[in-house]
């Protein structure tokens, strides 16, 4: 399981990777994830990075929100068997954008952390993914953002994303013919992203991440199965809650 640790200030710093052992020879105390855990620490000051930093400059500690360039998937390549990993910088860039588009209500923020249509078409052995994409997934996870925004309420503007939780560990291959694909890719359910707002840590989930040519991507935030027609914040929590469980596709 691979926990992403995000700075107390949001908006200034660039992210560097350790594995959990690294972690624990560090002066400041290792979050609180299951046993097992790397952790990923980020530098706070930009103006004088690891040498394992991001190679890109550090965004103006005066932006808001904190948006990365995520790069965007090419037409006409197939999915690969690669496993994806939580501790690269394109993941990182993609839960920033995730957490600009939770406080600040703007889903638009976080579709380049979004399983692409170019992926989905191939992916989805239905008469028109590219309908489905739109209409039922893009519109749910849209809905899920503000609802997450939403639970945040007037601590949005000041809440920093601290980590992302990732149970990479209970990551499934999903083989073609399951669950209506074509073609087959990673999964992995209950994510969570703690942050803190209003001096308290807390955190809410992330329902399912799969996978593209080696990238993980969200599919869906609040819920996969869903019983209402409104947004759905998944296992909203106090302090880092519980990632999973496994399964699903």
């Amino acid at each position: 399981m691979l926990a992403m640790k995000f700075g107390t200030r949001p908006l200034t710093a660039m992210l560097l990777l350790t594995t959990a052992g690294l972690a624990a020879g560090c002066s400041q105390a290792a979050p609180s994830v299951p046993n097992g855990a790397a952790v990923t620490d980020q530098v706070t000051n930009p103006a004088n990075p690891s040498p394992s930093a991001s190679p890109e400059p550090a965004p103006s500690a005066s932006a808001w929100p904190l948006i990365l360039a995520v790069p965007m998937p090419r037409a006409g390549l197939h999915q690969t068997g690669k496993r994806p990993t939580a501790n690269g910088h394109v993941f990182k860039a993609e839960m920033t954008d995730l957490w600009a588009a939770v406080v600040t209500g703007r889903p638009d923020l976080a579709l380049a952390a979004f399983f692409p249509l170019v992926a989905y078409e191939q992916v989805k052995a239905i008469a028109d993914p590219a309908a489905d994409w739109q209409n039922r997934l893009v519109a749910e996870f849209d809905l899920d953002v503000r609802a997450a925004h939403d639970l945040l309420g007037r601590n949005a503007r000041h809440a920093t994303l601290l980590r992302v939780i990732v149970p990479e560990a209970e990551a499934s291959w999903i083989d073609p013919g399951v669950c209506y694909n074509g073609v087959g890719y990673w999964h992995v359910a209950g994510a969570r992203l703690v942050y803190r707002a209003g001096g308290q840590e807390r955190s809410i989930g992330i329902a399912s991440l799969i996978s593209w040519r080696g990238r993980w991507y969200v599919v869906h935030f609040g819920a996969v199965l869903r019983t209402t027609s409104g947004g759905v914040v998944d296992q909203p929590a106090e302090g880092p809650g519980t990632p999973g469980p496994p399964g699903g596709c």
